[in-house]
């Protein structure tokens, strides 16, 4: 029987601190830079790297972590040498003076300085997640040119509420709930939020403290965009005790029942994996799925579908729903079943097996090409 770790990861380590201690998000305090003492904490565990890259905007966090992350540095006297980045999307007039403006910041504060460019066509549709993908991709190019593993940004605990938010309106279970880590991988580099229990309130002020202008983006206030949106309404919801801290804590609670699920969908993986001669599918004695939860056959297909198709549908409670209930019939009824989601497909048997793959290429006349190579529905 094939191994399912490579595709049903357990986690690696536990989160370091899944919700604020009581300092971290005081109710109530005026809005002060980040101490030396506090930026050792923040930052310490980073001294050993040879090399960090700093996403900057130019925004008021990302300046405010810049003039942090400088501080931290000149006081260690020796560690990591940071790179200053700033991803020029090409989307906006002003943004090749916006990418030049955190040059001469970083330049002043001593740090090494590169502007990202995003060239080529943009997409028409999706451009707001295009923007992103691009922008992580030239992000690790960039940390592996200058010899770094790490990629650093400012979220706060502000951008972890709005998460949830957004993720809360698109029907998303506990594996999207539980919105951003303070550490994951991404394109061969690690993204590190070391201010993801933090007010931007203080980055803010840690940039102004050290004399840095913030660029004000306009978009940023601009309704068309969901993010705009959903802070605007975290605004309004504050006033009846659902603030960010709360979504946070909401978000860190769902990365534990996250886990758990994901042992049990691990577990349950490698009792019904079956073999197959496919190249990337994935086959699955379902009748074992029987008296299982519920929620440990759902995280099943999430994770399966993720890795056949578009990973984003690990974040559709819904459609995981939907298909784990027409399974489940498909095999009570000993009947066949087939369809696609979101670039997977996933095939039932009448003796109950299930075949999750990468939907085929369409032929002319929109008719999917028959997978190359045949399922062993046999045993394992």
């Amino acid at each position: 029987m094939p191994s399912s770790t490579a595709n049903f990861p357990m986690p690696a380590s536990r989160p370091s601190r899944l919700w604020p201690t009581s300092s971290a998000v005081p109710a109530a305090e005026p809005v002060a830079p980040f101490a030396d003492s506090e930026l050792s904490d923040l930052f310490d565990r980073f001294s050993a790297e040879p090399a960090l890259v700093l996403a900057v905007s130019g925004g008021p966090d990302s300046m405010g972590m810049m003039a942090a992350a400088a501080r931290w540095r000149a006081a260690l006297g020796s560690g990591p040498v940071l790179h200053v980045a700033s991803v020029d999307h090409g989307l906006r007039a002003a943004s090749a003076d916006e990418c030049a403006a955190v040059m001469q910041s970083a330049t002043a504060l001593g740090l090494e300085a590169a502007t990202l460019a995003w060239t080529g066509d943009k997409p028409s549709a999706g451009l707001q997640e295009a923007a992103r993908a691009a922008r992580y991709s030239l992000l690790a190019d960039h940390a592996r040119t200058v010899g770094a593993r790490l990629v650093m940004t400012a979220h706060t605990i502000t951008d972890q509420a709005e998460t949830v938010m957004m993720r809360l309106t698109r029907g998303s279970g506990p594996l999207g709930l539980k919105a951003m880590a303070a550490e994951s991988p991404r394109d061969g580099v690690v993204i590190v939020r070391p201010f993801l229990w933090e007010r931007g309130e203080r980055l803010a002020a840690t940039a102004e403290a050290q004399g840095l202008t913030p660029v004000l983006d306009p978009s940023n206030a601009d309704d068309r965009f969901a993010r705009v949106r959903m802070r605007k309404l975290l605004a309004a919801l504050e006033g009846e005790g659902l603030d960010a801290e709360r979504l946070a804590i909401l978000a860190g609670r769902m990365r534990m029942v996250d886990e758990a699920l994901r042992h049990g969908a691990s577990a349950l993986a490698e009792a019904s994996r079956m073999a197959s001669i496919v190249p990337g599918a994935q086959v699955f004695d379902a009748t074992k799925w029987r008296d299982q939860p519920l929620a440990t056959i759902q995280m099943l297909l999430s994770i399966a579908l993720a890795e056949a198709g578009d990973p984003a549908i690990a974040e559709r409670l819904d459609a995981i729903e939907m298909l784990s209930g027409t399974i489940l019939m498909a095999i009570d009824g000993h009947m066949a079943h087939r369809e696609t989601l979101r670039g997977a497909l996933i095939s039932v048997t009448p003796e109950g097996r299930v075949i999750i793959a990468r939907e085929p290429p369409r032929r002319a006349g929109g008719i999917a090409a028959p997978p190359q190579g045949s399922i062993d529905a046999s045993g394992s």
